[in-house]
C-alpha cells in the first residue's frame, strides 16, 4: 500500500506535470471507485477545473484546484496515476480517464479496486480525523507520549492508526520500531518517555530517508504496490532493514528476522535488536 511516503513522491512528481492544466472532459468507468459526490456531480464538477495547488495529508493526495475545490485521491492498496502526453486506450484497469485541454489525459488505475477519489469544497471534511503529520512541527515527543499513554494496544497497531500518526503504514511501523530497538508486540502505555523519545526520531529519519528514494516499490503476486507516476519504481525497498525480509539475517546482529501478525498486519522485527 502507498504509504506517506509514495504519496509524497506522487505529489512531487505530478507539481510540475499538472500545474495550471485543466480538464476538458471525463470518463468514469467504475462508479464505486467515485467516494462521493455522486458520479455525475463529481463529473460536472470537475469539468473545466484548472490544478493549481498539489499537497498531501497523511496517504492522500490533495489537489487544489482553481476554484477552491480540491480532488482528494486515496490509492489504498494498488492505485496508479498515469499522466499521458496524448490519448491512450483504457486498460482493464483505468477506472476514471481525466480529458485534459492540452490533449493529455489522467488514468486513475487500481487492479484491486480499493483506492477512492472525492471532489470536496472542504477537504478537512474527509481528513479530519487524521492525526498529526510525522515530518510536520507539531509532531513533537510530548505529541506521541500523549497518544500512547493509557493505550494497551500493541505499538505496531496504534502507529497502523491514522488517528494517532498520519501516513505511516505497515513498511514504515516495522522500519521505524526496528530503528528504535522496540519489540511490536508492546503495549504503548509502557514505552518509557526515552523510548518514545527514540521512536518518535526514528519515524521521521524513516520516513525523510524513503521520500529521498522515491518510496518502496512491492510485487505482491504479480502486482506491482506502487510506481511513481513516470513507470519508475521507488528504490527505498532496498534499503528495508526488516521489512519482509523473514528469515534473512538481521543486517546489524546477523539473528534470523521474525514475522507474526499484529493487528491483522504482517510484522517484522529482529528478536535481538527489538527484545
Amino acid at each position: 500500500m502507498p504509504e506517506l511516503p509514495e504519496v509524497e513522491t506522487y505529489v512531487r512528481d505530478l507539481t510540475p506535470i499538472l500545474h495550471k492544466r485543466i480538464v476538458q472532459g471525463l470518463t468514469v468507468l467504475w462508479p464505486r471507485i467515485i467516494a462521493a459526490p455522486t458520479v455525475d456531480q463529481f463529473m460536472q464538477g470537475m469539468i473545466g477545473q484548472q490544478f493549481t495547488d498539489f499537497g498531501r495529508r497523511g496517504k492522500y493526495m490533495l489537489l487544489g484546484l482553481a476554484s477552491g475545490n480540491t480532488l482528494i485521491i486515496h490509492l489504498r492498496m494498488t492505485g496508479h496515476v498515469t499522466v499521458y502526453a496524448q490519448p491512450v486506450m483504457p486498460t482493464k484497469h483505468t477506472h476514471v480517464v481525466f480529458d485534459l485541454a492540452d490533449g493529455g489525459q489522467i488514468h486513475y488505475q487500481d487492479s484491486r479496486k480499493f483506492g477512492r477519489l472525492w471532489f470536496v469544497a472542504t477537504p478537512t471534511t474527509i481528513l479530519a480525523k487524521l492525526g498529526e503529520e510525522p515530518l510536520a512541527a507539531a509532531f513533537e515527543p510530548a505529541y506521541l507520549v500523549d497518544k500512547l499513554a493509557r493505550r494497551n494496544a500493541s505499538i505496531k497497531a496504534l502507529l497502523l492508526d491514522q488517528s494517532v500518526v498520519a501516513g505511516v503504514g505497515n513498511i514504515y511501523a516495522d522500519e521505524s520500531l526496528f530503528l528504535a530497538g522496540i519489540h511490536p508486540t508492546r503495549a504503548g502505555s509502557s514505552l518509557a518517555s526515552e523510548e518514545v523519545a527514540k521512536l518518535h526520531a526514528a519515524i521521521q529519519r524513516v520516513l525523510a530517508t524513503a521520500i529521498e528514494h522515491h518510496g518502496s516499490s512491492l510485487g505482491d503476486s504479480g502486482i506491482q504496490n506502487y510506481a511513481r507516476p513516470n513507470g519508475e519504481l521507488g528504490e527505498f525497498q532496498g534499503r528495508h532493514q526488516v521489512f519482509q525480509r523473514t528469515g534473512e539475517p538481521c543486517l546489524h546482529c546477523g539473528q534470523a528476522i521474525q514475522r507474526i501478525v499484529l493487528a491483522q498486519r504482517s510484522t517484522h522485527f529482529c528478536p535481538a535488536c527489538q527484545q
